[in-house]
């Protein structure tokens, strides 16, 4: 348990702090206007501590803390640890969905319009978040007809310019052909310029140029093109329908929405520019720590817009209860607004943080919540029997195991190789019966250890946990993330001979009594532990079963996963690659006139000391390698015989 710092240690100003356990890793990250008060909270009688608040304490060892100049400054630095360490007892966002965005290519020199999802590019300009992409799409097939600006990739645009004759697109007037020059870059330009404008929300300027065009046009007696401004106007319209007015036309808002229970809540956001809702986004929050409403409501600030938002940050920010200290959070939405609308160092400029009381905004932020609930309502039975099963399987493990806690970090390990070449392994880490990709490691076997699964086994046991001593003896503010947390719980995909590897590392250095460690056998889903000479067969219908299973499968796809590549990559090489002196200029040209690295193999070093440019002692070295004593081939083999990955059982 962490102690309390010495009393005058702590400063009386503003800042964040950081409890870490036994290992140094970060556990939880609080900002405080006073460290000294704040930190003095946490060291008071323990039973009158929230229980989570509590457990958090009981598990630290060390408490650190980093001094800045204003609640702002505290608040932005908090957030970017939270982001660095994902402390377990912060408050965590999950967003398990990819929303879909418009995006414009404005960096390309015919900008494209598409929908996109993931990561966001420089040199792009992004609308959205959509709900679904069906309704994106749906808007885009209509705004193209108006904004005619292409929507194909650059490698067809490239392809089609090559060709001279432009795609089906042009043909049906949803394109208005540059790869085949039938618009010059100021009209295509003012075409992007204008779509931009429509989806920022200034719609009116748009419907009244088409209005006013598609008259003149018909003054002039040119009936199609008034037919077809027509239709470009009917598209318009169609598209602004599907943009919800809710509010003045200056009106830029975000509204959020919360709904909560003591283990989770769930957040729904609208995006209102211009006063239309342009987009909307939604996440679940899980709740391991201590948090008011009020409080809670500050966290979810400081995720949506910690990171530079692709709608911007508005000018409002409407929301069911106002977080603590308020104002501070203006001023770091203000600061944010101004980097985004003016670039970085400029001065804040001014955003609101409200509740709603009445009226049409009331009205809405009522809407968003109710969103919220249901997505709530949907989220909790998704996630009932998920949630309970892991809970199960984990406490199930513990039983089944012996073990003296339940497993909550478990390491697996495979190995993967053929006839014993590209010999490989894999550790794969599940954390709270989830898979933390992040954790995954994996092991190129060292030469010698031809098909012995078992000596394979021990060495890479002994490569990682010698690694963990070794980062166990070092300072906590000095040790590497990389091997630096011990596993409650070693699963060995194999039988009692791998078993019996592992035990061996772990007693010879002296981890036996800190580890646990079983053997899940395939053939029969046996698993074995030390000092039991029969397995134990765990029911099939059991979660602690499937988690093992799904364990060993993990393992044994991240491992044939690496085993395939370092095959591919060998397979792949050159007879003509590592010759000191032949780099990649010379080794194509060689291969260039000689006609082929075949050819290459059959001169005689007379005939590769005749090219001029290349030296004799190169020369001689090619001849040499090329040349070396190989053993022969079997009259019987075939290249069609190919041994498959092997790995032990």
């Amino acid at each position: 348990m962490v102690q309390r710092p010495s009393a005058g240690t702590i400063p009386d100003q503003p800042g964040s702090y950081q409890f870490k356990d036994v290992d140094g890793r970060v556990i939880y990250v609080g900002k405080a206007k006073s460290l000294r008060q704040r930190l003095n909270s946490y060291f008071g009688d323990p039973h009158l501590l929230h229980p989570k608040t509590a457990a958090m304490v009981t598990m630290a060892v060390t408490v650190e803390w980093i001094m800045v100049r204003t609640e702002v400054e505290a608040l932005m630095l908090e957030y970017s640890l939270i982001k660095a360490h994902k402390p377990r007892f912060n408050i965590r966002l999950r967003d398990d969905k990819s929303y879909p965005f418009l995006a414009v290519t404005l960096g390309d020199e015919y900008p494209r319009a598409m929908v996109k999802r993931g990561t966001k590019d420089k040199g792009t300009k992004y609308f959205g978040p959509y709900g679904n992409a069906y309704a994106i799409r749906e808007t885009l097939d209509l705004l193209v007809k108006s904004f005619p600006i292409r929507t194909c990739s650059d490698s067809k645009l490239s392809t089609h310019t090559k060709l001279g004759r432009p795609c089906l697109l042009f043909h049906i007037a949803k394109c208005s052909g540059p790869c085949v020059g039938e618009v010059d870059k100021t009209t295509y330009d003012q075409l992007v310029h204008d779509l931009c404008d429509f989806l920022d929300g200034e719609t009116d300027p748009m419907v009244r140029r088409l209005e006013a065009q598609m008259r003149a046009a018909s003054d002039t007696m040119e009936y199609e093109r008034a037919a077809r401004l027509r239709d470009r106007l009917i598209s318009v319209r169609k598209a602004i329908e599907k943009q919800q007015m809710v509010g003045e036309r200056t009106d830029d808002i975000d509204l959020i929405g919360l709904v909560e229970d003591e283990l989770e809540a769930a957040v729904q956001v609208f995006f209102v520019r211009k006063g239309r809702v342009t987009g909307r986004k939604g996440f679940i929050v899980d709740k391991v720590e201590d948090l008011t409403r009020s409080q809670l409501m500050g966290q979810i600030i400081e995720a949506l817009y910690y990171d530079e938002p692709v709608t911007g940050t508005p000018r409002e920010v409407l929301v069911p209860e106002l977080p603590p200290d308020h104002q501070v959070y203006e001023e770091f939405l203000g600061t944010q607004r101004a980097s985004t609308m003016t670039g970085p160092g400029r001065p804040a400029l001014r955003v609101n943080i409200r509740v709603p009381q009445r009226g049409d905004m009331r009205a809405l932020l009522e809407t968003v919540t109710r969103n919220a609930t249901e997505e709530f309502t949907r989220h909790r039975m998704r996630r009932a029997s998920d949630h309970n099963s892991r809970a199960k399987a984990l406490r199930e493990l513990q039983d089944w195991l012996d073990l003296p806690e339940a497993p909550l970090r478990i390491e697996c390990y495979d190995n993967s190789h053929i006839q014993g070449s590209d010999y490989v392994s894999s550790m794969v880490v599940f954390e709270d019966g989830l898979a933390n990709k992040r954790e995954y490691r994996r092991f190129k076997v060292r030469e010698g250890q031809g098909n012995d699964d078992f000596a394979a086994m021990e060495e890479v046991l002994t490569r990682r946990l010698t690694a963990y001593l070794e980062e166990r003896e070092k300072p906590l503010e000095g040790r590497d993330s990389k091997f630096r947390y011990p596993p409650n719980l070693l699963v060995i995909d194999g039988g009692k001979g791998q078993l019996t590897s592992a035990v061996n590392v772990l007693e010879a250095l002296g981890l036996d009594d800190e580890i646990s460690v079983c053997s899940l056998a395939k053939q029969f889903e046996e698993v074995f532990v030390p000092g039991r000479s029969e397995p134990i067969r765990i029911p099939r219908q059991s979660e602690a079963l499937y988690l093992l299973q799904r364990l060993r499968d993990e393992a044994h796809r991240f491992a044939i996963t690496f085993h395939r590549q370092l095959r591919d990559k060998r397979m792949t090489k050159s007879a003509l690659d590592d010759i000191p002196g032949l780099g990649e200029v010379r080794k194509k040209r060689l291969s260039n006139e000689l006609g082929g690295v075949k050819n290459v193999k059959a001169a005689t070093i007379e005939e590769l000391r005749a090219l001029s440019w290349l030296p004799d002692a190169v020369a001689d070295e090619v001849h040499g390698r090329l040349h070396a004593a190989a053993p022969a081939r079997s009259a019987s083999s075939s290249k069609f015989d190919q041994p498959v990955p092997q790995k032990s059982e």
